[in-house]
């Protein structure tokens, strides 16, 4: 049985001194109310969970000092990284986004009011619409995208170089594990 103080791995803090953290509390707390429970996933979802909870506010910052929330960011970034000419098929973004086209459309209409996207008749066919980034689109997302990514570099300090390739080494084979079972499951139900 495992209690949350025992020395079981999964606690790196206590190993170089720096102490436990939010979630070995709970952890301790649920192994006396729940002893026959084991909450190691909590080590490392709840984790992952919180990390999340800390660094989002940080993040919608950034994005709101551009004049954008996260959703528009991820609008006018999807196209910035598709490449020239800056336009994707509204299926292609809410695909990439993983939002509904309700969604999307709602996030469209804000940003064409903005200046920094275009409707377009696509070329190929002229009943299609094509969502074109416009030059100050391109110019936001890509300065917004910096200053992000200079914010959240400054949540790595704790961790030097081969730490970090560590992590994120972890974390991309625990997200292709999740997603192939993902893939698997709406395969088994003819999703």
């Amino acid at each position: 049985m495992m209690n949350g103080t025992e020395g079981d791995g999964d606690r790196p803090g206590d190993e170089d001194g720096s102490g436990d953290d939010h979630v070995d509390r709970l952890r301790r707390q649920w192994a006396v109310e729940l002893p026959d429970l084991d909450t190691e996933p909590m080590a490392i979802l709840g984790r992952a969970f919180r990390l999340s909870n800390l660094v989002r506010p940080s993040i919608e910052a950034t994005f709101a000092d551009f004049g954008l929330d996260r959703g528009e960011f991820d609008v006018i970034a999807t196209l910035r990284r598709s490449g020239a000419p800056y336009r994707l098929t509204p299926t292609e973004m809410y695909s990439a986004l993983m939002i509904s086209s309700g969604g999307l459309t709602h996030r469209l209409d804000r940003l064409e009011k903005a200046g920094l996207i275009r409707r377009e008749k696509s070329p190929r066919d002229g009943r299609s619409v094509l969502v074109a980034l416009s030059e100050a689109g391109a110019a936001l997302a890509e300065k917004a995208f910096r200053t992000d990514m200079a914010s959240e570099s400054s949540f790595l300090q704790a961790l030097d170089g081969k730490e970090r390739e560590a992590l994120a080494a972890l974390l991309r084979k625990l997200i292709a594990g999740i997603e192939s079972e993902e893939a698997r499951g709406e395969d088994e139900n003819g999703g």
